[in-house]
């Protein structure tokens, strides 16, 4: 098989660009190590910066999402037993953030790609990049216990934190940043109306909360919890009587409690891999950095990874500039360092961290404190919240 872009991972990220190159008449094939069915069933967070949904109708992957995804123009932070909201779509000149979960997104995606005859390959086994510095790189593979190859001028690696992209630069060609946190997010979903029409982030003396939705009758809520924590430890009902001891009354009141449809715990990590190629071979999304959910910038981060990525590939086949490829890494970079920092700060500021004591406590609380009662500092807050322009 011969292609001019060889992509590995079909989750969002690898679908997007797919689509993307696409519509640009650049052909690609995606190779996936897991079935369809798998990769749809991921449950994932999703909050869509508004930088994430134009790109989506852009290339024709945006009329559910505009169906069905729940623009929010603001978000909650509650401390000291009250809620303040911050009014991104005011602070920002009208941007907003679009809650959409990431299967959704994916699903739309294959959609997109089934209408236009998109290649994608999946149970991929064994997948493996090759003649990576040179004019001619390609991939090998096993379906179906046969051997394959895909030839091609370019390889993508969207294939996340654990796949073969980041694994097949040379020895030594790759440094690594890496804070690891000591708490998790025990997670559920229920089929219940969400206890508020916007996002609410709580800081208690108990731990972090976070109460979230994927749509008008299917609520997303999460607790800190200590890392080593097991899910199995979590009755349903535990779980609810702690989401509400850490909320503020009025809305611990407001709480629909039902039976969780899916529970688990997601550990919580900022990990960047610098520089993001090596050759021809290019790395988006996780393949390249974590961050930890708090900011919202995880599937967000991917997407202008692959906006970068492909601007550059659209720029070489059309006029033979590669200077969008070349300096493909440092400008996705300096992105990823500032959502990065975000995601770090809003760690930081809503979790509990016992060995800081009560003076973090304390630090914590007038943080917030500020942070609600001035406007440049929720501006910045927003901006950030909302995404950094591209």
């Amino acid at each position: 098989m011969k292609t001019q872009v060889g992509i590995i991972g079909g989750g969002p990220a690898g679908l997007l660009l797919s689509q993307i190159l696409h519509v640009n008449g650049i052909r690609s094939v995606i190779l996936e190590r897991q079935s369809r069915d798998y990769v749809l069933a991921r449950v994932r967070a999703g909050v869509l910066e508004q930088g994430l949904t134009d790109i989506l109708r852009a290339v024709d992957v945006g009329d559910r999402l505009d169906r069905e995804g729940e623009v929010h123009g603001g978000v909650n932070l509650a401390f000291g037993g009250r809620m303040e909201r911050i009014d991104l779509e005011g602070l920002t000149g009208g941007k907003t953030v679009t809650v959409y979960g990431q299967t959704e997104v994916t699903r739309d995606l294959y959609d997109a790609r089934d209408a236009m005859g998109g290649t994608v390959v999946h149970e991929a086994e064994d997948v493996a990049p090759h003649g990576l510095e040179t004019g001619t790189p390609y991939l090998t593979y096993r379906k179906d216990g046969e051997a394959c190859r895909v030839d091609c001028d370019f390889i993508a690696a969207c294939d996340g934190y654990h796949g073969v992209g980041r694994q097949s630069f040379p020895e030594g060609g790759i440094t690594e940043y890496e804070k690891v946190y000591p708490f998790g997010w025990l997670g559920i979903l229920s089929r219940t109306t969400p206890v508020n029409s916007e996002i609410i982030y709580a800081n208690h003396p108990r731990g972090f909360v976070l109460c979230s939705m994927r749509s008008q009758t299917l609520s997303r809520y999460y607790v800190q919890v200590p890392a080593t924590e097991e899910v199995g430890n979590w009755s349903d009902d535990r779980f609810w009587e702690e989401l509400c001891a850490r909320l503020p009354a009025e809305v611990a009141d407001a709480v629909e409690r039902g039976p969780s449809i899916e529970k688990s715990i997601a550990p919580l990590r900022s990990y960047v891999a610098e520089p993001l190629n090596h050759g021809r071979l290019f790395l988006a999304g996780d393949a390249g950095h974590i961050v930890p959910p708090t900011g919202a910038k995880g599937l967000n981060l991917a997407a202008s990874d692959v906006h970068y990525l492909s601007e550059g590939l659209i720029a070489y086949y059309r006029s033979g500039d590669e200077s969008g490829l070349t300096g493909y890494s440092e400008r996705a970079l300096r992105r990823i360092w500032k959502a990065e920092r975000f995601s770090w700060w809003m760690t930081m500021m809503m979790h509990r961290f016992p060995e800081d004591g009560a003076f973090g406590t304390k630090v914590q609380q007038a943080e917030l404190d500020y942070l609600t009662g001035s406007k440049a500092a929720m501006t910045a807050m927003a901006e950030n919240y909302v995404g950094l322009p591209y």
